[in-house]
């Protein structure tokens, strides 16, 4: 079996990207205990990493780049925000520090109502700076590995994939599915 459309492909991997100095910084691995997988060609990984990965076969292994412009695009200084801290107090009217601090990934709606994760730079008296650029924006990504396994997409794996709103293992009612339960929360 080789890689192709609808196969559940589950690989290691270590990604670097350069550090100080030139040197290859290690920031993500997967190990066979805790392979990465995805189904190919459904979006889950970068087109660029999908195309390379096409055509390899169980056991193959991978040695590869991706420059910034296919893996996560260059890094957009206008991605840089500066907010009222206002925007970030919690329901009892207070600045949430718990959840907003330096470092942090906060979840932020687009005006067409889309969740994005920024990144907090920077927290002030009266603003939070906020980054929405990828945090691996602008950089080359090297990836190396080995491909565990290939298998057939199964029907409940692909509708789950699917599914535009993937609520997830909710087991309420569904808000995105009209207050009606949608088959993907983990209740009938």
């Amino acid at each position: 079996m080789v890689v192709e459309n609808l196969k559940v492909v589950s690989a290691t991997y270590s990604l670097y990207i350069n550090g100080e100095g030139g040197k290859e910084e290690l920031m993500e691995q997967a190990t066979e205990a805790t392979p990465l997988t995805w189904c190919q060609g459904e979006g889950m990984m970068l087109p660029a990493f999908e195309a390379e990965m096409a055509g390899k076969q169980e056991g193959d292994t991978f040695d590869f780049v991706l420059k910034a412009a296919d893996a996560y695009g260059e890094y957009i200084q206008e991605g840089l925000m500066d907010l009222p801290k206002k925007m970030f107090f919690n329901g009892d009217g207070e600045f949430d520090e718990e959840r907003v601090y330096v470092g942090a990934i906060v979840p932020m709606n687009t005006v067409d109502g889309q969740i994005v994760k920024a990144q907090v730079c920077e927290v002030t008296d009266d603003q939070v700076t906020i980054d929405l650029n990828h945090p691996y924006a602008g950089e080359d990504l090297h990836f190396t590995g080995k491909i565990l396994s290939i298998r057939d997409v199964t029907e409940g794996e692909l509708k789950a994939i699917r599914n535009p709103h993937r609520c997830g293992k909710c087991h309420s009612k569904c808000n995105e599915c009209n207050g009606e339960h949608c088959g993907y929360c983990g209740e009938a």
